[in-house]
């Protein structure tokens, strides 16, 4: 993520970890790792399943021990306070990739899990991308996790592709946390 829709992600990132206290991060999908430069987050994983996002991410972040970086593939079960999930799930069109990366997004939370992404049913005619109410996926499957908090985006998408996004904040907590 570039300019104020980076800004804005890590302005609210950055006040929730500040309000809950939060340590320790996964992310799947880490990206170039630009997004992370503005967030305040001590100890990281970040994960994707691009080799190149993987080592540009080592390569930018090669003097900071506090961020470690893995291709998803070897992810091994590692657990965090909070999970993030920025600009993924629309790009998981295939339903047992999403149901895959939705489970393991939870299982790997320890109390909250943080969503980036749109959250409604409609066609796009991009092959990569595929709206879904994964709400209704996290109310049928995870009934240990609520809704904690829905933050619309400040920049509300209106055909800009480079400041505007289709995606609100989502943030969930483990239920007895």
């Amino acid at each position: 993520s570039y300019g104020r829709l980076a800004h804005f992600k890590a302005n609210t990132i950055n006040k929730f970890t500040d309000n809950h206290n939060v340590e320790s991060f996964i992310e799947f999908g880490c990206g170039d790792g630009n997004q992370l430069k503005y967030l305040n987050i001590n100890d990281y994983l970040g994960l994707d399943v691009s080799d190149k996002a993987v080592e540009m991410c080592r390569n930018r972040y090669n003097e900071d021990s506090t961020k470690e970086f893995k291709n998803v593939a070897d992810y091994k079960d590692e657990t965090a306070e909070c999970v993030l999930s920025l600009d993924v799930i629309f790009h998981l069109v295939e339903d047992e990739v999403f149901e895959t990366y939705m489970e393991r997004l939870f299982e790997a939370a320890e109390k909250y899990v943080v969503i980036y992404s749109s959250n409604k049913e409609s066609f796009n005619p991009s092959p990569h991308v595929r709206h879904r109410v994964f709400s209704l996926w996290i109310e049928q499957n995870k009934n240990d996790w609520e809704l904690k908090k829905h933050i619309p985006n400040k920049y509300p998408f209106n055909g800009d592709n480079s400041n505007t996004s289709f995606c609100d904040f989502y943030i969930y907590q483990r239920k007895g946390e």
